[in-house]
């Protein structure tokens, strides 16, 4: 069912985008580009739904559809989480060591007694 689904939703796909390539948009001839397309109204002239723009809404209600259909059986087909099949992870902790003292810090070098000698001069 899925993989009829899957070929259904690819084929509107495809036939969506080619009504949607076919179409003219509004204002779309000469004086459109110069605002001429509009009579009164806000967005420019609008007659009735021509043939191509009731065949895209009808493609875009198929391609929800299909959407949606395919969203529901592929979360049907699986378990609940995405964790379910994992193995479980084993906690190894180190054993405590008794009557050991801490390790001390490493020495710092301490400072010197001397000071440096200064350079000697060029003449």
């Amino acid at each position: 069912m899925t993989i009829l689904l899957s070929i259904i939703h690819v084929l509107v796909c495809l036939i969506l985008i080619l009504i949607v390539l076919l179409q003219s948009g509004k204002g779309a001839d000469l004086a459109g580009a110069f605002g001429g397309g509009g009579s009164q109204t806000a967005f420019g002239a609008r007659g009735t739904a021509t043939f191509l723009s009731k065949l895209t809404t009808g493609a875009a209600v198929v391609f929800m559809l299909t959407s949606f259909a395919l969203s529901l059986f592929t979360t049907r087909n699986q378990g609940s989480s995405v964790m379910e099949g994992a193995k479980p992870v084993q906690k190894q902790s180190a054993p405590a060591q008794s009557g050991s003292p801490a390790p001390a810090p490493p020495a710092q070098n301490p400072p010197a007694q001397n000071p440096a000698a200064p350079a000697p001069q060029k003449p």
